[in-house]
């Protein structure tokens, strides 16, 4: 008697390309017949990135944030210790 093994990883991978492929062929048609409405929504669609990265990014400026609850003295005095250091 036979035994068969079957990868059923494979039957993973090809409906991934299917569903990708298929992703593409509606991302074709939209872009293709809704150009006029998308490009005139981007001068909108840019002006409302500026404030939208300006919030979501503003934590990357190294501001004054106490996340461990320690002592904000000594916190400040460390930071302006650092910077007289350059």
């Amino acid at each position: 008697m036979e035994t068969h093994t079957h990868n059923r990883g494979a039957g993973k991978t090809i409906g991934r390309w299917v569903f990708a492929g298929f992703l593409l062929v509606a991302a074709y048609f939209l872009i293709t017949e809704h150009r006029a409405h998308l490009f005139g929504a981007l001068p909108f669609l840019l002006l409302a990135a500026c404030p939208l990265m300006h919030f979501f990014h503003h934590h990357g400026h190294g501001g004054n944030h106490h996340h461990d609850g320690g002592n904000a003295a000594a916190d400040k005095q460390s930071d302006t210790a650092s910077h007289q250091d350059h």
